[in-house]
């Protein structure tokens, strides 16, 4: 069933976009219909244009050559705003295991997409059915879009190409962000250790690690690991706990955003083989209080371009690149969940350093860049509202 969402009222402070959420929730009405495309307020360098709302988001990404926006919610659904404001829905959307942090996840356009039409998604998937212990784990899965109009789409032809392995009975730590290299030829998949720890440090498994694929799942040729065979041979990096942004820079390097335990945020530059130290070692401490060995106790591991102590609970970043915001470029914007604000990071070599916050007022899940350079984020939970940011005035 098709669902649209109605304009928001004017946001008239920072306090009222943290506050305000009625006049934008969601709505199960059965036909399309228009967003209006109203100004909302200035929150410091941006003009804040609310853009609709959706139930539980976890993922965005602009169509290439259309200019449509999909987003996934967490539930199961994806839907799609176009340039004219209309919301579009998909259909064959896999069944997901929703809980926790589990539930839909990530939604990416293959870099031949305006030929091939194919689309890789992520998911939580229950490991068997019957499943007595609730045994999860992530999987990543490959299709074609088909869309028949201008507010309907079509998966076709899904099959899942890459899953977590062992499966565990937890509801956490799922991570499932996919990217592809610059050049298109290489597959890269986050996967979280599922609130483990330890298996992060274990290369029999590929849960805490960064992961390298062929476009069709299959291990690539030259990983670390290869000789190890099994899911060893998919090993990229290793010792991450819960990885929720992968992006490559502007000059072809592979960055990593995950979140520590209390305290320990980290971004990381992601080289082949190197160990980035969970669970042994963090800027954070257990959530018991329990501290655990600072990063600088082990110069043999790979550390941080930057952490955080307090957290920031990132969602998703991007390194901007776009000339709406031109002194940004080159820089990583951080969605964060726990700050409720868009967090600038400069990069200088393999380090980075925090630059500035903006504060929007509500939890951030994603972040994206439009085609026009327009900064977009996504709120987090049921009503998560839709931004788009450009420059104010």
């Amino acid at each position: 069933m098709n669902r649209n969402f109605r304009a928001s009222a004017p946001l008239l402070a920072l306090a009222a976009l943290a506050l305000a959420s009625c006049n934008s929730a969601y709505s199960g009405d059965s036909s399309a219909q228009s967003v209006v495309n109203s100004t909302d307020g200035v929150i410091g360098p941006f003009a804040v244009t609310q853009m609709g709302a959706f139930n539980e988001p976890w993922a965005m990404a602009f169509e290439p050559g259309t200019g449509n926006l999909f987003i996934t919610e967490k539930k199961g659904a994806i839907q799609f705003l176009t340039p004219s404001g209309a919301i579009g829905e998909v259909s064959g959307v896999p069944e997901v295991a929703y809980g926790g942090q589990g539930g839909l996840g990530d939604f990416v356009f293959a870099p031949d997409y305006t030929t091939s039409h194919r689309i890789y998604l992520s998911w939580a998937e229950r490991a068997e059915d019957p499943n007595p212990e609730n045994k999860r784990r992530a999987v990543v899965g490959m299709g074609k879009l088909n869309c028949t109009d201008d507010t309907k789409c079509a998966i076709e032809g899904l099959k899942v190409i890459w899953r977590q392995e062992p499966a565990i009975a937890s509801f956490g730590h799922f991570s499932h962000r996919i990217a592809f290299s610059p050049d298109g030829n290489h597959l890269f998949v986050t996967s979280g250790e599922r609130m483990q720890g330890a298996p992060a440090q274990d290369l029999n498994t590929n849960l805490g690690k960064v992961v390298r694929l062929m476009p069709d799942g299959s291990p690539a040729p030259g990983n670390p690991f290869a000789s190890m065979g099994g899911v060893s041979a998919q090993i990229w990096s290793y010792g991450h706990r819960n990885l929720l942004g992968l992006k490559f820079d502007g000059q072809g390097r592979l960055w990593e955003l995950e979140h520590g335990p209390a305290g320990g945020d980290e971004l990381n530059l992601v080289e082949p083989g190197k160990n980035y130290g969970w669970p042994l070692v963090s800027d954070g401490d257990d959530y018991s209080g329990t501290p655990i060995p600072r990063n600088a106790t082990r110069p043999d591991l790979a550390a941080p371009a930057i952490a955080w102590n307090p957290v920031i609970a990132p969602g998703d970043f991007i390194f901007y690149s776009g000339g709406l915001f031109p002194q940004w470029r080159g820089n990583a914007l951080i969605a964060g969940l726990k700050t409720q604000a868009l967090v600038r990071v400069a990069i200088e070599g393999d380090k980075a350093r925090e630059i500035e916050r903006v504060n929007l007022g509500m939890r951030l899940r994603d972040i994206v860049q439009g085609p026009d350079g327009a900064i977009w984020v996504v709120g987090d939970g049921p009503g998560g509202k839709l931004l788009k940011l450009t420059p104010k005035e």
